[in-house]
């Protein structure tokens, strides 16, 4: 779960640390699609707010005490087109997305907190940005956003399926039966994170961290039936009570159908893609190697499995493009995948994993140099197929 209740198909492209900040005259020798932003504790700086169709890049650099976040949104002001979250203090990151011409918003938000600082920013047409593809590239193209369509549609389909079968053991009072659907039912939540994140507020009603509550924000979801489940886990907790319970339940279930709905109609861009598949290991960087994701049932390793799975799944789909671009990304990629699923099976306990809390400190950093491993090249990724 993202630490923001804003809601997006997960275009996170985190690429190698570049410099803080740049003159915008240094920008626009590259076409007028690379700018620069400096985020501070009350600003965001952008170095442009006109570029032309295509593919645009922002170095986005932090200069605040605590971390920010920064967005490219659609003309509403909601819609999210691209994010960069979790920029350290004094740190930086890149966000790479494919913009058609119209009208969007920058925002950065300070501290990751409250509305943030938004301007407007317009794409305008340009032929150069709607090139067209040749065949077989076009071909590549249809084939990878099919594929990952369908995946996606059959995930949303076993993750109703799984989440009624949760419910319905909850609400019966069949808490060993809950307790051992729940990491089940999540898999595939956590397999389509990123796009789940597209619909509005749905993602923080089904899946928001107790710790990541802002004031006044009521708390729903997975995790509040989590710490229902795992009472023994919660300090001075208050089970709910069976009235309780039914309207906790009731109301994700509610969400998961219709999220299931709207994925039906939902299509995809390469880019989106790209960046999905790295968002998705970026949630297991944030949230699954610190073990805050699942705070009270210490199944996070479910959920890394899961985020690891969407993540080679996107990626797998566009490797052939990337093949063709850029073929030693595509080889790292594949042989460092390869390396972080033989640390993960190496925790494989029957048909699931052990608790995240059985782990050595020593196999934790080893998880988390693996995901870093990965993290580098598939930050490349977006920029090999677009």
């Amino acid at each position: 779960m993202k630490r923001t209740t804003l809601a997006a198909i997960a275009l996170t492209a985190l690429a190698p640390a570049l410099a803080a900040c740049g003159t915008e005259s240094t920008k626009q020798a590259e076409g007028g699609r690379a700018f620069t932003v400096t985020s501070s504790a009350d600003g965001c700086e952008v170095s442009g707010d006109t570029a032309p169709a295509g593919v645009l890049t922002f170095e986005v650099s932090n200069t605040a005490d605590e971390a920010t976040e920064f967005y490219l949104l659609g003309e509403d002001g909601l819609r999210v087109v691209g994010e960069v979250e979790n920029i350290g203090a004094d740190g930086s990151n890149t966000l790479t997305v494919k913009a058609p011409a119209g009208t969007y918003y920058t925002k950065c938000r300070p501290g990751m907190t409250g509305e943030g600082i938004s301007a407007a920013f317009t794409v305008t047409e340009s032929a150069e940005g709607e090139q067209e593809l040749s065949a077989t590239d076009q071909q590549r193209v249809d084939e990878a956003l099919a594929g990952y369509r369908l995946y996606v549609r059959d995930q949303s389909a076993q993750l109703l399926e799984k989440t009624e079968q949760f419910v319905t053991a909850y609400e019966a009072g069949q808490d060993d039966q809950a307790r051992a659907l729940y990491p089940v039912a999540r898999t595939h939540w956590e397999r389509i994170e990123t796009v789940a994140e597209s619909f509005g507020d749905l993602d923080p009603k089904m899946d928001l961290r107790e710790a990541d509550l802002e004031p006044g924000q009521e708390w729903t979801g997975w995790h509040r039936i989590e710490k229902d489940l795992w009472p023994a886990e919660a300090k001075a907790y208050t089970p709910l009570t069976p009235a309780e319970r039914t309207t906790y339940a009731d109301d994700l279930l509610a969400n998961t159908r219709t999220l299931d709905t709207q994925i039906q109609d939902l299509d995809y861009t390469v880019d989106q893609v790209a960046n999905g598949s790295r968002g998705l290991l970026e949630e297991v960087a944030v949230g699954k190697v610190t073990g805050e994701e699942e705070a009270w049932s210490h199944t996070d390793l479910w959920d890394f499995q899961a985020n690891v799975d969407g993540a080679r799944v996107a990626y797998e789909g566009l490797e052939p493009i990337v093949r063709d671009n850029d073929a030693a990304l595509a080889d790292q990629l594949t042989e460092r995948f390869a390396a972080l699923q033989t640390l993960l099976d190496a925790q494989r306990q029957g048909d699931g994993f052990v608790l995240y809390t059985d782990l050595s400190p020593a196999q934790v950093k080893e998880l988390s140099r693996a995901v870093n491993a990965l993290s580098e090249p598939l930050s490349r990724l977006t920029a090999a197929v677009v």
